[in-house]
């Protein structure tokens, strides 16, 4: 069969450059939009940290402590996404 129809047009090497280019700009987005929250998060979190230290000097090490392993939590959705993106990238054939 004539993959190109009669039309002059590779159909199938088409569909192959716009599905890598949906994956392209799906992960892309897909970081983007993660590390935008992931930003948001981390942020929220030390500046609450911040907010319970100027209250309770005192207890800095345990806030500190529990900041750094909020931070840590959130941090995982951005390494998911990495993850997620890197396949998008290099498994789409």
């Amino acid at each position: 069969m004539d993959p190109t129809l009669g039309t002059g047009i590779d159909y199938a090497a088409l569909a192959e450059g716009i599905m890598k280019g949906a994956a392209f700009l799906g992960a892309g987005i897909g970081l983007g939009i993660a590390c935008g929250g992931v930003g948001m998060g981390e942020g929220y979190v030390a500046g609450k940290a911040m907010e319970s230290l100027s209250k309770i000097p005192e207890q800095s090490g345990l806030i500190t402590r529990t900041m750094l392993i909020g931070m840590a939590v959130v941090e995982t959705c951005a390494i998911y996404s990495l993850v997620v993106s890197l396949l998008l990238l290099f498994a789409v054939h």
